[in-house]
């Protein structure tokens, strides 16, 4: 644009004039240099005003060309929504009809082939999901003993095989249920010509009374539980009291006078008088059958309000008897046992388990029965009772004792107090976390009735003492995971009570494997 130079031109034309029409009119130099002045300051104004204008005039052009670009952009856009919308409308029409054409989009005869493998597979994946919780485990145990009297000749291997199956059940609300199935079978039933004693050094011992030659399967437990979070309708992921309702074919064992570390004959002691309270086991007051099982129920109520110390009650009624064991009769007079047990911290918050149980059996066999000049009238079946304690409690990272009390209350028996104590160290102490070492010591009074019983008996002459006593010490050595072999040595003195019988010496090799 020439505006500015125009307007200069302008300017000076006009000073001249005016200098010239000054002389004239008489016009001073001042004046001339105010007029110049203010024309300047119009000139600058002026050029000001052109150069906004040319700003105006860019930005104008350049909102054009985005104005068009946007336009463009707009009507690609519509024409791309337009042609999406065409394959939508075709997917959906595709995908409303079951059949697979030829003509119909790509993607919806993928999805219906998935569909179609889906439905396939949903019912294997079905029922692998209802699998999916269930548990199942093998032991095999193999024991190899050999007296170490000087003159024994006598020495035993068995076996015993072990396989269970846990299985979950649909909930019915917030009810838990689940079915637990239990196989054993096994040959070999020990060391014989040992002096009668009160205790058996092979706990793992287990034939069918069919011949040695025959190993038969049977079916060791069958039951079923329900877990009923409490209180009844309330929020089960804030219920701290818990119902246990079980019924079937069970070893009452499992649920009653445990303990961690003197209850699996398969792991850890061999001799029965440390696996479970003599007074029950060896005594035979349980009442079970000549396997070790018998129909039963049991409710359990646990109380985990503090999940470090909870407690637990629990109320068995088992078919206890020569009939009653072994499904020939009801339960009309069964064995009773209640037991209370916690589970506590100590030694800088080290756990610890505290049991306490009392047993009613109606249908005991008493002591009589097995002795060979016995009188009929003491064959009888008859009521026995007593109360008992387990108790198992760490002292150390590895080391855990355990005790065991039992007293009888009523009823004839053999023996009627035992004691039995103990511990189990970890490896870990001499670089071998998986071992262990064992060690357990017990005693096991005879009660005067038996002591009386037998010093009247003229073909007996035994000199009795107080008490049967017992010792074993095993080391368990993991060879790998699912390996383990475990060397031990018993001593039974005053066998049976009798202070004549030699001390029996066993040396006995098991080895587990379990899966």
């Amino acid at each position: 644009m020439r505006c500015p130079f125009l307007l200069k031109t302008v300017v000076i034309a006009t000073a001249l004039s005016l200098g010239a029409a000054g002389t004239a009119s008489a016009a001073t130099n001042v004046q001339l240099a105010k007029l110049l002045e203010q024309l300047n300051q119009r000139v600058q104004k002026l050029e000001q005003a052109n150069a906004d204008l040319q700003h105006e005039l860019v930005a104008a052009r350049a909102k054009a060309v985005t104005a068009k670009a946007a336009t463009t952009a707009a009507s690609a856009v519509e024409q791309r929504l337009t042609a999406l919308e065409q394959q939508q409308s075709l997917l959906v029409t595709s995908l409303d009809s079951d059949t697979i054409s030829e003509m119909e989009p790509d993607l919806s005869a993928r999805l219906k082939a998935v569909e179609v493998k889906t439905q396939e597979l949903s019912g294997p994946v079905g029922k692998l999901a209802a699998l999916n919780d269930i548990k199942g485990g093998l032991s095999l145990s193999m024991v190899a003993q050999k007296s170490l009297a000087p003159n024994a000749e006598d020495g035993q291997l068995g076996y015993r095989t072990d396989a269970f199956v846990s299985l979950p059940l649909e909930p019915i609300g917030d009810i838990e249920q689940s079915l637990f199935t239990q196989l054993r079978l096994g040959q070999g039933s020990g060391l014989g010509g040992l002096p009668s004693g009160f205790s058996n050094p092979l706990a793992t011992a287990f034939q069918l009374g069919l011949g040695a030659e025959n190993s038969v399967a049977l079916l060791a437990q069958a039951w079923y539980q329900a877990s009923i979070p409490l209180p009844l309708g309330g929020f089960k992921p804030a219920s701290k009291q818990k119902l246990e309702i079980t019924v079937g074919k069970m070893d009452p064992f499992v649920f009653f006078d445990q303990n961690a570390v003197a209850g699996d004959e398969t792991r850890q002691f061999l001799n029965s008088a440390f696996v479970h309270n003599p007074l029950l086991d060896a005594g035979g007051d349980i009442g079970v059958d000549a396997n070790g099982f018998a129909p039963g129920l049991r409710f359990s109520l646990l109380d985990t309000s503090d999940k470090l110390e909870n407690w637990r009650v629990s109320l068995g009624l088992f078919g206890a008897g020569e009939k009653g064991a072994n499904y020939q009769g009801s339960l009309g007079a069964p064995l009773v046992m209640l037991q209370a047990e916690t589970a506590r911290r100590f030694f800088g918050g080290l756990l610890g388990n505290y049991r306490a149980y009392a047993w009613s059996n109606p249908q005991a066999v008493p002591f009589a029965f097995d002795l060979p000049l016995a009188d009929t009238s003491l064959t009888a079946p008859e009521h026995h009772s007593g109360w008992g304690l387990s108790m198992d409690q760490r002292v150390g990272d590895g080391m855990t004792l355990f005790a065991r009390w039992g007293q009888q209350t009523t009823g004839r028996v053999k023996f009627d107090r035992t004691l039995t104590l103990g511990l189990e160290a970890n490896g870990s102490y001499w670089n071998r976390g998986g071992d262990s070492l064992g060690l357990g010591l017990g005693w096991l009074r005879t009660s005067d009735a038996y002591r009386n019983y037998k010093l009247t008996d003229p073909t007996d002459p035994q000199t009795l003492n107080e008490s049967e006593n017992v010792a074993e010490l095993y080391y368990r050595w993991r060879v790998a995971k699912q390996f383990e072999l475990t060397p031990s040595l018993q001593f039974i003195g005053n066998a049976g009570g009798d202070a004549g019988a030699p001390g029996v010496r066993i040396f006995s090799l098991r080895s587990q494997f379990t899966f």
